[in-house]
């Protein structure tokens, strides 16, 4: 995905919805630019013209490390941000490099790591299934036109769902 100059935020969507599952990838990205992947993500036509809302698990190769963190996309703003997570923090390659992503959500359980280091631990229950989507940002701040993410090796297991061991990830409980 390339940034487009004067364009909002663009989405390449599943067709299919998804509730309980365990979704893998590998990506990278330039490090001026800010990405995301949205899960159990909605765009309906009676919510702000059909813009797309959901959760997303955050892409910042910034110096502000908030990837593995988890935002509500024009809804309610962060909802996880790894400050309270010092390691997950440092869990994302900069400069180029591939990093892992790995979300597990199953129930109102949602957990996030980076390159195999736990980032988020979220509960909430406000939406239980919808899209999948990998987004490229529109172009702010310090951002140009034709910045690119790759993505690649991506992966979606909804059935015989294992989800990894319980750690110490601080727990975020919303319901």
């Amino acid at each position: 995905g390339s940034t487009v100059a004067n364009t909002p935020n663009s989405f390449l969507c599943t067709e299919q919805d998804y509730g309980d599952f365990i979704f893998e990838l590998d990506l990278k990205v330039d490090d001026a630019m800010n990405s995301g992947v949205q899960f159990r993500s909605l765009s309906k036509p009676d919510y702000q013209d059909g813009r797309v809302h959901g959760y997303q698990m955050e892409v910042d190769p910034t110096d502000r490390a908030w990837s593995g963190g988890i935002y509500d996309e024009a809804r309610r703003d962060w909802l996880y941000i790894p400050n309270i997570n010092p390691e997950g923090k440092k869990a994302f390659k900069r400069n180029g490099q591939w990093n892992k992503y790995r979300i597990e959500a199953i129930g109102n359980v949602i957990r996030t790591w980076v390159n195999d280091v736990p980032v988020a631990n979220l509960v909430d229950d406000v939406t239980a299934k919808g899209f999948i989507a990998l987004q490229v940002h529109a172009i702010y701040a310090n951002m140009t036109e034709g910045m690119e993410i790759r993505w690649r090796n991506i992966r979606i297991q909804t059935e015989n769902l294992k989800p990894r061991p319980t750690d110490n990830t601080p727990v975020i409980n919303l319901t």
